[in-house]
């Protein structure tokens, strides 16, 4: 089979020719009918992540076609397959509902050869029955962009003022939620993006701006999703006391030092880490009840180093998918 694979941090994927995958105990072997790419892929191929190793297949927003395997899903079904690839099951995070936490939790697209593939293998019990009504490219941005995006919304608590830092793939799945469930959503893009401000507003978005802007009333809370660390200050001066910072990626530039005032009131700052399966069903269920339409740019699996580079450069509206 044909793969995109990392040979070595800040070098560009290669297309190399693998041999057949056999499922092994609770795995599916699947067809890669589209994979989304998401910022820590970018991350993966920088070697900007711990215990990467190389050579590696990135992508974990699959959405594939059961070609052999498992006992959950019959083949021909299609699944959606995740950023969380295993977890032990037997630690103190997994008995208590954090498996999100677990030390030994395995991931795809970075601890386990993931999606940029004609083919992937995955354990079945941390793969997805997917929604009706979404297309193979637009449900993949759902597996990653939404379910982890999911978690960080669900951390804003019930703010009914919502800042979004980085109006990518998880900001405009999350955007369209927001504004479904009656609240305000507030867009902070790179400075001077009037493209991307545009588009958030087409979305439902109640102001939209750059990212050193203030926003035109204090918010409740915030999710950072672009992974620049000078941002945290800004949005802890953007939100209202009692308010919260959520940090929505798995990597960020370091955060400057700042003033306890903007900290104190009773404001917070949250990471997010990862996900559980309950935050995918909750999500998936959703998706389900309240369609959401993913902007998406397809790409052939060959050109996934050109669709790493439009991600990097902030030209996608939405998410880039690739299809084999």
């Amino acid at each position: 089979m044909r793969a995109m694979r990392v040979h070595a941090p800040g070098q560009p994927l290669a297309l190399d020719r693998l041999p057949e995958l056999r499922p092994g105990p609770s795995q599916v072997l699947v067809k890669v009918l589209a994979c989304g790419v998401c910022r820590t892929d970018l991350h993966v191929a920088d070697g900007e992540l711990s215990d990467c190793r190389y050579p590696l297949t990135p992508g974990h927003e699959i959405i594939g076609r059961v070609v052999e395997g498992g006992g959950r899903f019959p083949a021909g079904a299609r699944i959606g397959i995740p950023w969380l690839g295993w977890t032990c099951g037997a630690c103190e995070y997994c008995r208590s509902g954090r498996e999100n936490l677990c030390p030994q939790a395995r991931f795809t697209g970075y601890t386990l050869d993931g999606g940029y593939a004609e083919y992937a293998l995955a354990d079945e019990r941390f793969c997805f029955a997917l929604p009706g009504g979404y297309g193979d490219a637009e449900a993949a941005p759902l597996l990653c962009a939404g379910l982890i995006g999911y978690r960080s919304y669900r951390m804003a608590g019930d703010a009914r003022r919502l800042g979004l830092y980085g109006f990518g793939a998880a900001a405009h799945i999350l955007a369209q939620v927001a504004h479904a469930e009656g609240r305000e959503v507030y867009a902070f893009t790179r400075p001077g993006d009037a493209a991307a401000q545009a588009f958030a507003r087409r979305l439902g978005a109640a102001w939209a701006g750059d990212s050193d802007a203030d926003p035109p009333e204090p918010l409740d809370a915030a999710i950072l999703f672009a992974p620049v660390g000078a941002l945290l200050p800004q949005a802890l001066a953007a939100v209202r006391p009692g308010g919260t910072v959520v940090c929505g990626g798995i990597h960020m530039s370091d955060i400057p030092s700042f003033p306890y005032a903007l900290l104190w009131g009773e404001r917070s700052v949250q990471s997010v880490a990862n996900l559980t399966r309950a935050d995918g069903e909750a999500f998936l269920a959703r998706a389900a009840r309240t369609p959401i339409r993913s902007e998406t740019k397809s790409y052939p699996l060959e050109r996934a180093n050109e669709a790493l580079e439009a991600l990097r450069e902030g030209r996608l509206e939405g998410a880039a998918v690739l299809v084999p």
